[in-house]
């Protein structure tokens, strides 16, 4: 008999890549007690060294994405300075583990869920009670009871334990009157990738394929051209499975992508027509990376038009900017071009009812499994998205927690506080300002744009960059009383399109590369952002801190105090003004 352990917590998340790990810290940040169930012995999901996807996101000028997951790309461009795989594991393996409200399970499998059946609130017929997961290491269950539960697995192993309602394929015209010329829905999907990534050496690098290789043909060759002097080359068309089930028949998929790998690299190597004797294969992915499985159906079904018209919601809770990026489910053995593109807004608006179960009172998800159309989910599924879908739901989740409330329930009553709550967090919600306290109004020795509620350069914002401040200047706040500072709240300039990083457009704005040249540059963290500050009261220090790597920084202050100072004294640039975007405090009752 195996040995099963019984974990009571506030939320649990199943699926640890981007989403799940937003979600769960995000969820652990605000106080919940959280368990983060992911079957793989790594974090970061698509991102991770095992399958090496790039984070894609909103794209188009100032729209990267924050919060957590910038957190955790600048962290990366401290401690990982040649985009090394492994380190960037270890990175996001910190971000989890450093979180002391959060409990990690890694290889660990859900595998079970216990669920009530009956007359819930809002019309919701089942409540999730426990979810069992089996961890391939020890040889042990852990069944875990929680209040609240997030699906961020990718293929929403929740649907089929838990009797959620979900959606899968690709949808008629119809139905939702997109731009589609199918009459009638398919259960096609987009198909799924074992990657490859090559290195430049000094040294001729032999290779032999083997006998079970593919070899491709013309035709592939000429629609597909690989180009290792690209940049932008990470063979993501080396796709296969959409006409057929990506999570039932992943194995057998995988054995025909082994081998169309093995062919592509042996047509690299010997058939490329350029000098590719120097380069040598670094990484072959065995864990295919999923574009799309089962969806999730939440109270809102996210639309093509929605994205395309830039559609505005009360509960706006994410955005993304991605184009619709339908791959077609042949995938690579597909007669054409791999995929097409329709046009999306940037960025564009997801609202919050995208992110709970129209049947399951307790369940929320992120990711790519969130309430989307096939169409809209070929933009929301890209992992920049992702990652703030799961802050969103570690949010909500924090009140639907503490207010004793289900996620429905958040949506009728506590909408302006999730907004509040995100943004703090410095998640932006488009077109939104983070609400400052009136203690704030009337200081004339901080700039007004800094106290506005604009915590980046955006066109919402009309022509605010900021206040560029001298270093070893103050940006002081002087009470005629004193006041009551719960949380002193700064804003840093990170260069959100990474302009001052070395390399390419590709390299600078991609927290990993996926083939590795000779000269391939070191990356570093962005010369705009602030190295070393104090925040400083009635002549106290409250915090110094001389390494920063955050673009948001959120102090402590719980007390009474007549002035809040801030220090500014270098950034990473070494140039003589630092730009702040944000500098206010926050109001609270003694």
């Amino acid at each position: 008999m195996l040995r099963e352990h019984v974990m009571k917590t506030d939320l649990c998340i199943v699926g640890g890549g981007l989403a799940g790990m937003c979600a769960a810290i995000r969820g652990a940040r605000e106080g919940l007690k959280v368990v983060l169930m992911q079957e793989r012995p790594v974090l970061g999901g698509n991102a991770s060294s095992e399958i090496r996807m790039w984070i894609c996101g909103a794209g188009g000028r100032d729209n990267r994405e924050t919060g957590i997951l910038e957190e955790i790309c600048l962290e990366n461009l401290y401690r990982n300075p040649t985009k090394n795989y492994y380190l960037w594991d270890t990175v996001l393996y910190e971000f989890a583990k450093r979180e002391k409200n959060l409990t990690l399970l890694l290889n660990c499998t859900c595998m079970k869920a216990d669920v009530d059946e009956g007359a819930f609130a809002y019309g919701r017929e089942r409540r999730i009670k426990s979810v069992t997961g089996y961890q391939m290491t020890t040889q042990q269950f852990f069944r875990v009871e929680a209040k609240m539960y997030g699906d961020c697995s990718g293929d929403s192993i929740l649907a089929p334990l838990s009797g959620a309602d979900y959606m899968l394929g690709r949808e008629g015209k119809d139905e939702f009157g997109e731009d589609t010329d199918r009459t009638v829905p398919d259960k096609k999907v987009m198909g799924m990738s074992c990657l490859i990534q090559a290195r430049e050496t000094h040294r001729d690098v032999p290779f032999t394929a083997p006998d079970w290789s593919r070899t491709l043909t013309e035709r592939e060759r000429l629609l597909r051209r690989p180009d290792l002097q690209d940049t932008l080359e990470n063979f993501w068309y080396l796709e296969l499975g959409g006409e057929q089930d990506t999570i039932a028949d992943t194995e057998s998929v995988r054995d025909q992508l082994i081998p169309l790998a093995m062919g592509m690299w042996d047509y690299v190597k010997h058939g490329y027509g350029r000098d590719m004797d120097r380069w040598d294969l670094e990484f072959l992915g065995f864990l295919p990376g999923k574009r799309e499985s089962r969806r999730m159906a939440g109270e809102y079904v996210l639309t093509q038009q929605d994205l395309s018209q830039g559609r505005k919601f009360e509960d706006t809770a994410a955005y993304g900017g991605w184009k619709m990026d339908d791959h077609y489910p042949g995938g690579f053995f597909y007669d054409g071009p791999p995929n097409r593109l329709f046009q999306a807004q940037e960025p564009y608006e997801i609202p919050y009812r995208c992110l709970y179960s129209k049947n399951v009172d307790n369940l929320f998800f992120a990711g790519r499994n969130i309430s989307a159309t096939h169409l809209a989910l070929s933009s929301t599924r890209v992992m920049g998205t992702c990652a703030i879908l799961g802050e969103a739901v570690g949010a909500a989740a924090f009140l639907a927690v503490t207010k004793s409330v289900s996620p429905h329930g958040v949506y009728l009553h506590y909408l302006e506080e999730l907004g509040q709550l995100l943004m703090n967090g410095d998640c932006f919600l488009p077109g939104r300002r983070r609400k400052v306290s009136p203690v704030c109004d009337h200081a004339p020795k901080v700039p007004e744009c800094v106290r506005q509620g604009m915590d980046r350069e955006h066109a919402c914002y009309g022509d605010h960059r900021g206040a560029r401040v001298k270093n070893h200047r103050e940006l002081a706040y002087e009470f005629s009383e004193p006041a009551y500072v719960d949380t002193v709240h700064l804003v840093f300039d990170s260069d959100l399109n990474r302009e001052t990083l070395e390399g390419d457009q590709t390299e600078r704005t991609h927290s990993m590369r996926a083939n590795v040249r000779l000269d391939s540059p070191m990356v570093f963290l962005p010369k705009t952002l602030c190295r070393e500050f104090q925040v400083v009261s009635d002549g106290e220090v409250l915090c110094h801190v001389d390494n920063n790597r955050k673009r948001c920084v959120r102090i402590p202050v719980k007390r009474k105090v007549r002035d809040v100072r801030l220090r500014v004294i270098s950034n990473w640039g070494e140039t003589e003004e630092t730009r702040v975007l944000a500098f206010d405090v926050e109001e609270g009752v003694e």
